[in-house]
C-alpha cells in the first residue's frame, strides 16, 4: 500500500495543455466557482503503461474541444483549463487521484478510458459531486449507481448485441468461442456478449478468462485450436487483443476474430499485424471519418492538429468534452448536484450519433458493424 501511496504522487503530469497559457495542476487555488481564473477540469487516464494509447486518444479528443472553446472565448469570457493525471491504469492511483480532483476544485473529470479505474473512482467523485463523463464501456460503470458519472460512447451490452446479432442472426454462425481478460473492461464484455449468445440460445465452443498482463496464450490458443470455432470473440484491449492474434495466426488458427471498440484501432491492427486482423468484425459507434460531414471536419481538424488521423477513442472524447463544455455553459456554470443535472439535461447531435442521458448515465444505445480490411476499419454495408 506504501509503494501506491509513493507511486500516487508521482502520476501527475505537471504540463501545461492549452495555448491558453494555463497553470499545472494545483498551482492555481482560484476554483470554477468563482467569478474569475479559468475553469478547472481534470483529465484522468493511463498517459504511462500498456494502456496509455487510450490517455493519448481521448487526451487529444479532448483537448480539441476545449481548444475550440478557448478559440471562442471560453464560457462566460473565463477560458477552459484542462490538467492531466496519469492513472497508470491502476484503480489503486486512480481512487488517490480523485481525492486530489476534490481537494484542489476541479469542477469535472474526463476519463477515465478504463472501466476498473472509472468504478474504483466513482464512490469518491460521487461523494465530493464532481461530474465524470468516462470512455469506459463496462455495464459496471451502470451498477456503480452514481448520478455523478457519464458514459461518451455506449456500454458493452449494446456492443455485443449488435455484435452477436450480425453474427449468430445474420449470418448464421455459432460455433463461436470466447476469449476474455479478468480485468474491468473483460469482464464487461465477457458478460455482455455471453447473455447475447445464451438469449440466442448458443453456447461457446470455448469460455477462456486469461489475465491482464498475459502476454504467452499458447496453452490456451491449442485448446481452442481443437474446438475449430469458426469465430473467436475477444474482450481484451488493445495491445493483448493484437498478441492474441498473432500467436493465433502462427499456431495455424483461421477463425474469424470479432470484438469491440478496442479491435478497431491503429493499435490493436500494428500488434496483430494487417495480414493477421484481416476480417476481423467490429462492433463500434465510430466505424470512420468518413461517415458524416462532422466526421469529416472532426477527422480534419485532429488531423492538422496532431498529424495523426482520428479514431473512436478520441471521437468518444471530443463528444463528451462537448457535452461537459455545453453543460457548463447553459447552467452558468454551476457545479456539483446542478452541473450533473445540466449534463443529463444536455441533447447533444454527437460524432457517435444523437446523445440523450438516461438515469444511468448512459446516452447513446446504438453501433454498427465494421470489419478490417486491408489494415483499416470500413463499414459492412448489409
Amino acid at each position: 500500500m506504501l509503494r501506491h501511496r509513493a507511486t500516487a504522487i508521482s502520476v501527475l503530469v505537471a504540463a501545461t495543455l492549452l495555448a491558453a497559457g494555463c497553470s499545472a495542476p494545483g498551482e492555481n487555488d482560484e476554483t470554477s466557482g468563482d467569478d474569475s481564473g479559468p475553469v478547472k477540469i481534470a483529465l484522468v487516464d493511463a498517459q504511462s503503461g500498456q494502456l496509455s494509447s487510450l490517455g493519448a486518444w481521448e487526451l487529444k479528443g479532448a483537448r480539441l474541444a476545449v481548444d475550440e472553446w478557448n478559440a471562442q472565448g471560453g464560457i462566460n469570457g473565463r477560458q477552459i483549463q484542462l490538467d492531466v493525471f496519469d492513472d497508470q491504469g491502476d484503480p489503486t492511483i486512480g481512487t488517490n487521484l480523485a481525492r486530489k480532483i476534490d481537494s484542489e476544485n476541479y469542477v469535472a473529470m474526463i476519463g477515465t478510458a478504463e472501466s476498473a479505474v472509472t468504478i474504483a473512482m466513482a464512490p469518491i467523485l460521487k461523494q465530493a459531486e464532481i461530474p465524470n463523463i468516462t470512455s469506459g464501456q463496462s455495464p459496471g460503470l451502470v451498477g456503480a449507481g452514481s448520478e455523478f458519472l457519464f458514459l461518451n460512447g455506449p456500454t458493452s451490452t449494446t456492443y455485443d448485441e449488435t455484435l452477436a446479432k450480425h453474427i449468430v442472426d445474420q449470418q448464421g454462425i455459432k460455433s463461436i468461442a470466447m476469449i476474455t481478460n479478468n480485468g474491468g473492461y473483460g469482464k464487461g464484455e465477457h458478460d455482455a456478449f455471453l447473455k447475447a449468445l445464451q438469449s440466442r440460445g448458443v453456447t461457446p465452443l470455448a469460455d477462456q478468462v486469461v489475465t491482464t498482463e498475459q502476454k504467452d496464450f499458447s496453452a490456451v490458443l491449442t485448446g481452442i485450436r481443437q474446438k475449430n470455432p469458426k469465430v473467436i470473440f475477444l474482450g481484451a484491449e488493445e495491445v493483448e487483443s493484437g498478441l492474441i492474434v498473432k500467436q493465433a495466426r502462427d499456431l495455424g488458427i483461421t477463425a474469424t476474430f470479432a470484438g469491440a471498440a478496442p479491435q478497431g484501432t491503429p493499435v490493436f491492427i500494428d500488434t496483430a499485424g494487417a495480414k493477421n486482423a484481416e476480417g476481423t468484425i467490429v462492433s463500434s459507434p465510430y466505424l470512420s471519418n468518413e461517415v458524416s460531414d462532422a466526421s469529416k471536419k472532426f477527422a480534419a481538424a485532429y488531423k492538422a492538429k496532431f498529424t495523426e488521423d482520428a479514431e473512436l477513442h478520441g471521437a468518444k472524447a471530443y463528444d463528451g468534452a462537448q457535452i461537459l463544455l455545453t453543460a457548463l455553459k447553459t447552467s452558468n456554470l454551476a457545479d456539483g448536484k446542478a452541473l450533473a443535472d445540466a449534463i443529463r439535461a444536455t441533447k447533444y447531435q454527437g460524432l457517435l450519433g444523437d446523445f440523450a442521458f438516461d438515469q444511468t448515465g448512459v446516452g447513446i444505445f446504438e453501433t454498427s458493424i465494421g470489419t478490417i480490411r486491408d489494415g483499416k476499419l470500413v463499414a459492412v454495408t448489409s
